[in-house]
């Protein structure tokens, strides 16, 4: 057996204190902040289950893009009409306006939580009209939800621009 200068055995096993298994407090209490941290990012990523405001605005612009580059490629005047509920695309066949039905223009309907404001307001139905040469007469549709808002402007010569 060896003994030490102090007169403490080296090397015997039964000189070592065991030690218990397990974790100590801090170490639980570390674990337990680095998994609050990863799920508290994992709600702040987490999308809207109801979609976002600005890609509903977008895709509506989108589709009153392809209303207005239908119109002059195929030498026809093109309607889209806008309420507080929807909106749709219609063509004109040389005396009515007859539903388009066919992607991307068939009709739609706003989120039922979005409020919509239209300008100019009509009625029900504010209808513009994109002829053969782009041109058309200009309409804003502004969208909310919450305290979010998303603007779509349609201007007299065609463009359209998204603000939000």
């Amino acid at each position: 057996m060896l003994i030490s200068a102090t007169g403490n055995s080296i090397g015997l096993k039964a000189d070592i204190p065991d030690r218990e298994g397990g974790f100590t407090l801090t170490e639980l209490m570390v674990v337990l902040v680095i998994l609050g941290m990863l799920a508290s990012a994992v709600v702040f990523v987490m999308p809207d289950p109801r979609g976002r405001l600005i890609d509903e605005g977008e895709a509506f612009a989108a589709r009153a893009h392809a209303a207005q580059e239908a119109a002059i490629v195929e030498m026809s005047d093109t309607a889209m009409w806008v309420s507080p509920t929807g909106y749709g695309f219609e063509r004109h066949d040389g005396e009515d306006w007859i539903s388009m039905a066919r992607p991307p223009f068939e009709d739609r309907e706003w989120a039922e939580d979005v409020v919509v404001s239209i300008t100019p307001t009509s009625t029900e139905r504010t209808r513009i009209i994109f002829d053969a040469t782009g041109l058309n007469d200009p309409l804003d549709v502004s969208l909310a939800r919450d305290e979010n808002s998303v603007s779509v402007s349609i201007g007299a010569d065609g463009t359209i621009s998204i603000d939000g």
